[in-house]
């Protein structure tokens, strides 16, 4: 059998344990059901990320990589606030459409990581990184079309990132792990509309 290195084997391990946790709960996700999820030693496990704090915060990364790229990418080129927003949701919704199993996994790793300090800077990092895309993307549109805000940027972020977190415990309450409905796409549409309304608010669009 071909020798795999820990750095190949690395990507291969994080995924088995998503796709484990996202289906059986972040309490079924000992070394040892993961190394068996991928039909490999659970020595492997652990020489390839030393503890398993490590693995969790492995999983906790490429969980929010993918977002905030997403994200990174969709304002990049965005010509107005709407435009950018809109992007914004668009990366949002799909993301709890695609594999809605992992809005929950996210939740569950969220609480499981605030309570252990190995854990929770990564938890940290992925909100301060948001916040910061959010608020230079704001920044950024109001510079290329001479808007002018009625609410500061960072206290715009914080009002919608509120509420995308909302619509995310939502779908949870409501149907579990299953797909949103056509009611959470109009409340995500609300929402935008919303944090665009703030933005202008005694402004005038398009001032």
């Amino acid at each position: 059998m071909a020798h795999v290195t820990a750095a190949e084997r690395r990507p291969q391990l994080i995924a088995a344990a998503i796709e484990l946790m996202a289906r059986e709960g972040v309490a079924a996700g000992s070394t040892r059901a993961i190394a068996a999820e991928l039909g490999v030693a659970q020595a492997t496990v652990h020489y390839t990320f030393g503890t398993k704090a490590d693995l969790y915060r492995a999983v906790l990364e490429s969980l929010t990589e993918g977002l905030i790229s997403g994200v990174q990418e969709g304002v990049r080129n965005a010509t107005s606030l709407e435009e950018a927003l809109g992007a914004t949701a668009e990366v949002f919704w799909a993301d709890v459409c695609e594999r809605p199993e992992l809005n929950l996994l996210w939740l569950e790793l969220i609480a499981f990581a605030l309570r252990r300090p190995e854990l929770c800077e990564v938890v940290h990092k992925y909100q301060q990184d948001i916040t910061n895309i959010a608020v230079t993307a704001l920044v950024d549109t109001a510079q290329r079309t001479g808007l002018q805000y009625a609410t500061p940027p960072k206290e715009l972020t914080r009002f919608l990132l509120a509420g995308l977190d909302g619509l995310c415990m939502g779908v949870l309450m409501e149907g579990g792990s299953g797909a949103p409905g056509a009611h959470t796409r109009r409340a995500l549409d609300q929402l935008i509309a919303a944090t665009v309304d703030l933005a202008h608010e005694g402004t005038g669009r398009g001032a």
